[in-house]
């Protein structure tokens, strides 16, 4: 640091030192005494200025010594609140040297100075008229003129005329005035600019100083990017300033960031103006204060505000006195807290601001050149040159070169690269094409400099990318090498200029001549120095955003390296690159292919607009097609860009990019500020498809550019252009060009705040425009006598479908005609054609005129123009003034106007008077459908129907309709709804008159009063004037103000009006409805239901008959109540449902009304729903059996539901109670059983969720026998435990008519018994989770053996362990019988055989069964009683065949005691791998056994040795009868191992081998011993695939087996071969009854053969995916007609189509039919269902995954009420809608017996199932079938 900066910057620490230890004299004071304590400090006190006294105290301490002083400085600098850019100088300088003392010691002087320095404000004479004061008044005028002067001096002296180039011409660019601003930094928020200044519009740069705006918004920032010409711009104004042209102006100060960034200490105003600009020669205090006295006319220019270094906070300002940053001071100056009233400007690359910006600041964006000024500069530039005019000609030809002259350093660039190359070209040579990119014009203007200095070039590019790296664009002599200086000296590649680094220093700077210069040389570098690699380039080869991160201070400086590196990459610069770098082409190639490498991981990436703009500049630089074509496929489809700057070089690379794109894309830009002249870039751009512009910056400049380029956009169908200022100039353009696009398909000028004149030039377009769809011109704003003129339009316009103006919208939306443009365009004279007469004929308009200030007197006009509509859909006038006169105008003229749809005069000022008027007029519109009038709510809403002529075609289908669905509460049902009107009694008389003889109320019936003021009196006058109506479908009376003695009233016209057929009432919340028995027709959507196909031929059901019903709910009854409403429903006929429900029913209300019960015959059902009753309500309700004979069921749901059904007694009917949920005790048990005792055909009491316990359980026992139940008793829920099952036990011997008992004692609950009418000889018992202990097995065993008709007993997760188990078996013992032992517990899959089967030789009796399933964990044991000993000498002669150890001798020994007649022996997944003994323990078993008739061994592994023992053991049982090894883990020896064991078995009957390994020779060798089994009767070989060698091999097999009765041949790869050899043999079994060949590629052929002659026993056919066509399908289907046998028939999976077998005979027994997956469709199915018809016994169809529409579920729905045994209907996967839904729905109702419909995956809308399944429950919708057939 040179000594005069050293002295300046400690002045100022000085000052700033005294000013803060001003502020802290205790402190001070204290350090004082600390470090002089021998001093006294009084006479310092004394003087009474502070800053003095500081710095008399300061002197003090530095008289010590240094020692002391810097003992004290960092006293300061820790203690006190010190600025870290203060307190580095302060340690560093200030400790080491005298310079502050001797600042001291002049401490008069200069705090003097310091005071005017920074106050300039000097102490005024005592007499300002005085000839001094006036002298010295004129003295610092002269002051001030003169440094004025010398500053106009200084600006021409350094920018001379501020230019370049040949030419000397400034032309200025395109300014746009932008109100919002781009994104600040952390701390600030959202800057807007003055809102008086028009957003968007053009600007001269006499705009940018407004004289008439305040002080406070005196700030312009103007944003360009680089290139743009900002600098040239400011220093073009310095230069004018300095000429006298901006005479507005006395002092114009400009200052470039780049060189305030070099200043790091802290500066005063007038240092920043004096010691940095320009010092004036004297006075320079009075200067400042003329400056400050006249700011108003001062002009400080900032430029590069984007450079600045060190961004300051939006708070951080300095007063007139203070220091601090530039940046700082220019914060301050911006705020008006410095130089107040002075004008600033600053220039900035668009992005991060600084937050010390006002908000009120102006912004202004410079956007370059458009072709006007490129010609202008041109011609300047070569004026007085001959080459001139070629240059011009030259630029303008060629569309690259001329999209670059837009920025003007580039069109600079571009005129000197020609001013080159011109002269030395050919006469037909083209210069242009040798600038192609922005690349290579900078690589041309190099090669200029001839020879091309490869090293400096290079040398240079290495200072560039340095200064790119560390954020330096200024340079100093040490930074660049000599030769290297010169070499850019020379060429004007760099520029020399002072920089002032403080008063009186300066030195000499160097920078590269345009910033985008040091970019290209930092690329030249990048690609040509050998030390550069490729990850160095991956680091530059980056796409930066134009936000700045919020770690970031300010914008980085490689705007255009990437673009410059993807220039070099391409092949053209090859050459240029070999020679700077002195390599050959391959090595530069392989740099170029690294950087293509790397844009081409940078195009598969998901871009941001930004980056996507910056990548397509990359691209468009390397001119690689591939890499264009990648990168524009790559693009989405919806490409937004959105809030930055866009110019007409982005759009012309982004263009350049799309046209290697193949599909179409959207381009949507909002927010963005837009460059003027852009849109000329999408000049040819076919690619577009759709092209939004949403900006407030677009005004008739844009739309003038925009109307240019749009015919050319052959593939534009959408256009937005919102939200703009585009006035009647750019309309006219806009219109003029949209009439060549006939291809448009939607256009948006919303937001754009046209006036008539514009909105209806743009309407008159829309004929032109065949395939127009949409036109939106929102927010416009438009007279009356114009939106008459739109509806004429709409009205006339044959392709408009709609027109809405609603306030600020207005919309159209047309149907583009069927004829092309280019058929339109052709004939434009012809007349019309046929087809367009027809469209027009029947096409249908929607006109919504909402909130349009409409009249009485414009209904007339609106009539007569829309009388021209053949056809109008909906008519919506809400929000207008017709008042009662317009409403009547347009309800007469509504059935001639063809509406049908909807016309709403909602919030039309309709009086009470006005709505009979309505009614009148609409009496004889017959189209009419529904009106809806609330005055409350302000509707008038009239729905119409179909034309008459229309409605001829679907009058069955509605008729039909009609009689299925009915309407809800949600969806009124359509009719006349009168509702919150405010009607009085007084007002019914009028409109019951109006009403009559209504054609709309006849033919619908729905009237609706709810919601007005009717009370008692209106209610019973209606009564009287509803016979004069009609027969009415419902009538709503709800929230009429209702007493209870109305709703009796209403109750009597259940007798007296024969329509009315139920009445509603819910009395606290006043729902009062009367309904007939037709039902609407909106039940399902609130509007028609799905249409049916054509030609969809359904029948009606039968009428059945509805009871009448009373529901009256939320209604307090006490017993006057309910004799009232009982002899008020005397008359009424039957059957009568009558459902009420209230808060709580007392005991005595209960019994008047089971009193009255006799007195109502007719009555079907009584239901008290959601009613407290008290605990003794169970006792009343089980006497009524007795009362009433006609009780069939009585329900008790926890005190609060009753349902009890009636009906004549019958001898065969029975009785059904439930008291669920009742808190019953014990003490409630005796008075219940004794009042159910007299009922005789009781047969199922359900005592559920009860309080019964073990007492009340065993007080039930003991009287059940008084009860004759003949069904099921359920008792779950009821706290019992082991007591109480064990008690259930006890009771059982006294209980012969119990079949059979099941109890869970775990989270289920359960305990069930279910009784027969007569005496049961075998009983069944489950016992589940009772954890029954060991103290528990004497008890249970005793009960046990004393229930001699309990055959079977499962204890399943009883708790039970092997030796509990074990003493159970030993201590149950029984006279004579079976006993079957069934027990599940996880230890039994986890036992061994032995250990299983020593627990069965613990037993007391025979052992005939033992079967175990270790997955199952499940062992089953039936034992003979009594006991029969075996003769000891055959025990023996069984026991010689063993050798074993001594365990096992002893375990055979106890097994050949207990097991001697065993019978059966089943072993499931368990393993005989591991250990042999278990194999050996049944090898020893098995020779033991004498009397073993079946052996199974399924689902197991047997080791090879394993199936050797099993071998011998059953090779001595001939007598064998079940052999079943199927799904066993074995390998081909352990196959043949198996088939061995078959060796001598002649009277198997039944054999099971599936899925083993059956090769040929076992095959062969099976067939073999097949052929000795005369008495098989069944026989499964299913997937084994034996193919169709093993089909030969059996078909030659089988006719030898007589009494085959089952064979099971599934999924074993069969073909056709093999079928149908296998059909000819099964054809020769006449016995058999079960036929399982499915999943083999059978075909037809094989279904022909098996056809000719099917078994005559025939049970079960499954050929399900057996490939069969329509053909095998038919013949089976005419050969199974008739079958007296058949239950089960498969023919899933197969293709079928139309060959769906069809019945005439039927089949008696069928019981199950699976077409599943066979393509049915509703053609077929008609044939089909009417052959389930004939088969009286089907319980389950499958047909999902088929084409069944509505017209099946139709067919369907019709034979359900008649299939009285079917349980279940799959029809998942097929194509019925909500009306099929319907359908079945009804079907049901007629009283089908099915238990689910399965409809999981159809064309029905969630919301339809989901209310279609809670009317019919039996619906199911779900994707997990929850609820299969009971078996």
């Amino acid at each position: 640091m040179d000594p005069d900066s050293l002295h300046l910057g400690n002045k100022n620490l000085c000052g700033w030192l005294v000013r803060l230890l001003s502020t802290k004299q205790e402190w001070l004071r204290a350090k004082m005494k600390f470090f002089l304590p021998d001093v006294d400090l009084a006479s310092s006190d004394e003087v009474p200025d502070l800053e003095q006294r500081v710095i008399l105290r300061l002197r003090e301490l530095q008289a010590q010594g240094p020692t002391i002083w810097q003992s004290f400085i960092h006293c300061v600098c820790m203690e006190l609140e010190v600025p870290l850019d203060v307190e580095v100088p302060l340690l560093s300088t200030w400790g080491q040297d005298d310079e502050f003392a001797r600042l001291l010691e002049t401490g008069d002087e200069s705090q003097s100075g310091s005071q005017l320095h920074h106050g300039l404000k000097r102490p005024c004479q005592s007499c300002e008229s005085s000839p001094r004061q006036k002298h010295c008044r004129k003295h610092r005028l002269e002051l001030a003129q003169n440094y004025l002067k010398l500053l106009r001096t200084s600006a021409l002296t350094h920018y001379g005329d501020g230019l370049s180039g040949p030419g000397k011409i400034y032309v200025p660019p395109i300014l746009q005035w932008s109100r919002a601003t781009v994104s600040l930094d952390t701390q600030g928020g959202a800057i807007t600019g003055d809102p008086k200044i028009e957003d968007g519009s053009d600007v001269s740069i006499q705009d940018l100083f407004n004289f008439k705006t305040p002080k406070s918004s005196r700030v312009t920032v103007l944003l360009g990017k680089a290139g743009m010409g900002k600098t040239t711009l400011a220093r073009w104004l310095s230069h004018k300033w300095a000429d006298g042209h901006l005479d507005n102006f006395q002092a114009l100060f400009l200052f470039e960031f780049r060189q305030l960034n070099l200043i790091t200490h802290f500066l005063t105003l007038p240092q920043l103006l004096f010691d940095l600009y320009l010092r004036p020669e004297s006075g320079p205090d009075v200067v400042f204060q003329y400056l400050e006295e006249n700011a108003n006319q001062v002009l400080l220019i900032f430029d590069g505000l984007d450079e600045a270094l060190y961004p300051c906070s939006s708070m951080e300002t300095v007063g007139p006195n203070d220091t601090g940053l530039a940046l700082t001071l220019f914060s301050s100056l911006c705020r008006g807290t410095l130089l107040p009233g002075c004008w600033v400007m600053a220039t900035s690359r668009p992005g991060k601001l600084p937050a010390c910006l006002p908000t009120e600041a102006a912004m202004v964006h410079m956007w370059g050149f458009d072709q006007l000024r490129v010609e202008e500069y041109v011609n300047h530039y070569f004026s007085d040159q001959p080459s001139q005019e070629v240059a011009l000609t030259e630029l303008l030809a060629n569309r690259h070169l001329r999209s670059m002259c837009v920025v003007p350093a580039l069109c600079h660039l571009a005129c000197l690269c020609l001013h080159h190359l011109l002269p030395a070209s050919l006469p037909d040579q083209s210069v242009a094409s040798l600038l192609p990119t922005m690349t290579q014009l900078y690589m041309q203007m190099l090669l200029t400099c001839s020879p091309l200095p490869a090293k400096l070039l290079v040398g240079l590019g290495e200072v560039a990318l340095s200064g790119l790296e560390t954020g330096k664009v200024i340079f100093y002599d040490s930074d660049i090498p000599q030769p290297v200086m010169a070499f850019g000296a020379t060429h004007h590649l760099l520029t020399s200029f002072c920089v002032c680094t403080g008063p009186g220093h300066q030195e000499t700077g160097y920078a590269f001549v345009h910033f985008s210069l040091q970019e290209f040389f930092a690329a030249i570098y990048l690609m040509t120095s050998p030390i550069v690699d490729k990850d160095i380039l991956a680091r530059h080869v980056i796409l930066n955003s134009p936000w700045v991160l919020r770690t970031k201070a300010r914008l980085g400086l490689t705007d255009h390296l990437p673009t410059f590196l993807a220039g070099l990459a391409s092949y053209t610069c090859r050459p240029f690159l070999s020679q700077v770098a002195q390599q050959d082409e391959t090595w530069v190639g392989t740099r170029q292919a690294a950087v293509v490498q790397l844009l081409r991981k940078l195009a598969t990436r998901k871009l941001k607009g930004p980056k996507v703009v910056q990548l397509c500049h990359c691209v468009a630089e390397t001119q690689e097609p591939e890499l264009a074509g990648l990168t524009a496929q790559s693009l989405p489809y919806q490409l937004p860009f959105h809030n930055f700057p866009l110019t007409y070089a982005d759009l012309a690379a982004l263009t350049s990019v799309l046209e290697h794109r193949a599909t179409p894309i959207q381009l949507e830009f909002e927010g963005c500020p837009l460059e003027p002249h852009c849109p000329e870039a999408l000049v040819g751009c076919t690619q577009v498809e759709t092209l939004s512009f949403k900006s407030r910056k677009c005004g008739d400049t844009f739309a003038e550019v925009l109307s240019r380029s749009l015919p050319t956009m052959g593939s534009l169908k959408k256009l937005g252009l919102a939200g703009s200022k585009i006035t009647a100039r750019g309309i006219s353009h806009l219109v003029q060009a949209l009439s060549l696009c006939p291809q448009l398909e939607e256009l948006s000028l919303q937001d754009n705040q046209l006036k008539d004149q514009e909105v209806l030039s743009v309407v008159e377009i829309m004929p032109s425009l065949p395939r127009l769809q949409k036109l939106d011109l929102s927010h416009s704003s438009f007279s009356i006598s114009s939106l008459f003129y739109l509806v004429k339009v709409a009205v006339t316009c044959p392709t408009v479908q709609t027109l809405q103006v609603r306030e600020a919208d207005l919309v159209f939306l047309l149907s583009p005609s069927t004829e092309t443009a280019e058929d339109l365009q052709r004939a434009p004279d012809l007349p019309e054609k046929d087809s367009q007469r027809k469209e027009s004929q029947s096409r249908t308009l929607v006109l919504r005129l909402q909130k349009c200030q409409l009249r009485v007197h414009h209904a007339e006009v609106l009539v007569e123009l829309l009388r021209e509509v053949p056809r109008l859909e909906e008519v919506d006038l809400s929000g207008n003034q017709l008042e009662d006169e317009g409403c009547r105008v347009l309800v007469e003229a509504a059935s001639h106007l063809h509406i049908t749809g909807k016309l709403d005069l909602s919030d039309n000022h309709l009086s009470v008077d006005g709505v009979s008027c309505v009614l009148r007029a609409v009496n004889s519109c017959e189209s009419l459908a529904e009106l809806h009038i609330s005055l409350l709510q302000k509707t008038v809403v009239l729905m119409f129907a179909q034309e008459a002529d229309e409605r001829q075609g679907t009058q069955e289908r509605a008729a039909f309709l009609d009689d299925l669905t009915s309407s809800t509460d949600s969806e009124p049902p359509r009719g006349i709804r009168l509702t919150h009107c405010g009607f009085l009694a007084k007002h019914l008389e009028e409109l019951c008159k109006a009403l009559e003889g209504s054609h709309h109320l006849a033919r619908h019936g729905h009237l609706d009063f709810s919601g007005n003021a009717l009370r008692d009196e209106g209610t019973a006058l209606l009564a009287q004037l509803l016979p004069g109506l009609g027969p009415l479908q419902s009538l709503n009376l709800s929230e009429n103000d209702l007493s209870l003695d109305a709703v009796f009233h209403l109750a009597q016209c259940l007798s007296t009006l024969q329509w009315v057929c139920h009445l509603e009432v819910s009395f606290e919340s006043q729902h009062i409805l009367l309904r007939g028995d037709k039902r609407g027709r909106d039940k399902l959507t609130g509007g028609c239901l799905p249409e049916f196909p054509a030609g969809a031929q359904l029948s009606r059901f039968h009428q059945h008959c509805i009871p009448r019903s009373f529901c009256l709910k939320e209604c307090q009854l006490q017993p006057p109540s309910l004799i009232r409403l009982c002899t008020a429903l005397e008359k009424c006929p039957g059957p009568l449902e009558v459902q009420l429900s209230c808060k709580a029913l007392s005991d005595r209300s209960l019994e008047t009304l089971l009193h009255c019960l006799p007195q109502l015959p007719q009555l079907s059902l009584l239901q008290l729903n959601q009613t407290g009753l008290s605990p003794k309500s169970p006792l009343l309700l089980a006497d009524i059996v007795n009362q009433c004979p006609r009780v069939q069921k009585v329900d008790l749901r926890s005190l609060h539901n009753v349902t009890l059904c009636f009906g004549p007694r019958k001898k065969q009917d029975v009785v059904c109670c439930g008291f669920t949920g009742c808190s019953l005790r014990q003490e409630h048990v005796e008075p219940l059983c004794r009042a159910l005792s007299k009922c005789d055909n009781l047969y199922q009491l359900d005592l559920t969720a009860n309080l019964l316990g073990d007492d009340g359980l065993r007080c039930l026992l003991e009287h059940l026998s008084q009860m004759p139940i003949s069904g099921l008793l359920d008792l779950s829920h009821n706290s019992i435990s082991q007591e109480g099952v064990l008690h259930l036990l006890g009771t059982l011997p006294s209980c012969p008519r119990v079949r059979e008992a099941s109890v869970n004692l775990g989270s289920t609950q359960n305990f069930w018994v279910h009784f027969s009418k007569q005496d049961e000889p075998r009983m069944a018992l489950r016992l589940n989770e009772c954890s029954f202990g060991q103290e528990h097995m004497p008890r249970l065993a005793s009960s046990i053996s004393q229930a001699l008709q309990l055959t079977e007993l499962t204890l399943t997760q009883c708790g039970m362990d092997p030796k509990q188990l074990a003493i159970l078996l030993r201590l149950v013992r029984r006279p004579s019988g079976l006993l079957g032992l069934r027990v599940e517990e996880p230890w039994v899959g986890r036992a061994g055989v032995p250990a299983l089967l020593e627990v069965c030789a613990k037993v007391s009796g025979n052992v005939t069964v033992i079967s175990i399933s270790k997955t199952q964990q499940q062992l089953y044991v039936q034992l003979e009683f009594p006991r029969q000993e075996e003769n000891p000498e055959a025990s023996a002669l069984r026991l010689a065949h063993c050798d074993l150890g001594t365990h096992h001798n002893l375990l055979v020994r106890q097994l050949m005691e207990t097991c001697t007649r065993l019978q059966q022996l089943s072993l499931s997944q368990v393993n005989l791998c591991d250990a042999s003994d278990a194999s050996l323990l049944l090898q020893s078993l098995l020779l033991s056994l004498c009397q073993l008739k079946t052996f199974r061994l399924t689902s197991s592994c047997v080791s090879n040795q394993g199936l050797t023992h099993l071998a011998a053991g059953l090779g001595h049982f001939y007598h064998l009868e079940e052999l079943d090894f199927s799904n066993n883990q074995v390998d081909e020896q352990g196959t043949e191992a198996l088939i061995g064991i078959l060796e001598g078995k002649c009277r198997l009957t039944r054999l099971h081998l599936s899925d083993l390994l059956l090769g040929s020779s076992t095959l062969a060798t099976l067939t073999q011993k097949l052929s000795h089994m005369n008495l098989l009767q069944h026989l499964c070989l299913s997937r084994n695939q034996i193919g169709d060698t093993g089909a030969q091999h059996l078909a030659a097999t089988l006719p030898g087996l007589p009494r085959l009765r089952t064979i099971d041949l599934s999924v074993n790869g069969i073909s056709l071969a093999g079928g149908l050899q296998l059909a000819e043999s099964l054809t020769l079994c006449r016995h058999l009854e079960e036929v399982r060949i499915g999943h083999n590629a059978l075909e037809d052929p094989t279904a022909l053969t098996l056809a000719q002659r099917l078994p005559q026993h025939l049970r079960v056919l499954h050929l399900q995916s057996s490939h069969l066509g329509p053909e095998g399908a038919l013949s089976l289907g005419q050969a199974l007609d008739g079958c007296p046998h058949v239950e089960d028939i498969s023919l899933a999976e197969n293709r079928l189509a139309r060959g769906v077998p069809h019945f005439c005979k039927g089949l008696p027994l069928l019981k199950r039919m699976d077409l599943s997956a066979c393509e049915i469709d509703n053609q077929t199915a008609k044939g089909l269902v009417a052959s389930f018809a004939l088969c009286p016994a089907l319980e389950e169809i499958l047909l999902s995954w088929n084409l069944l529409g509505d017209e099946a579920a139709a067919e369907l729905a019709q034979i359900l009420p008649r299939m009285s045994r079917l349980k279940r209907v799959d029809l998942e996967t097929n194509r019925i809608t909500a009306a099929g839904a319907w359908l079945l729905a009804e079907g049901l109702s007629q009283g089908s017996g099915v238990h689910v419909i399965r409809l999981w995956n159809n064309l029905v809308p969630p919301a339809v199932a989901q209310r279609l399944q809670s009317q019919e429950p039996r619906l199911d919708f779900a994707f997990f079938d929850s609820r299969q057939t009971p078996q």
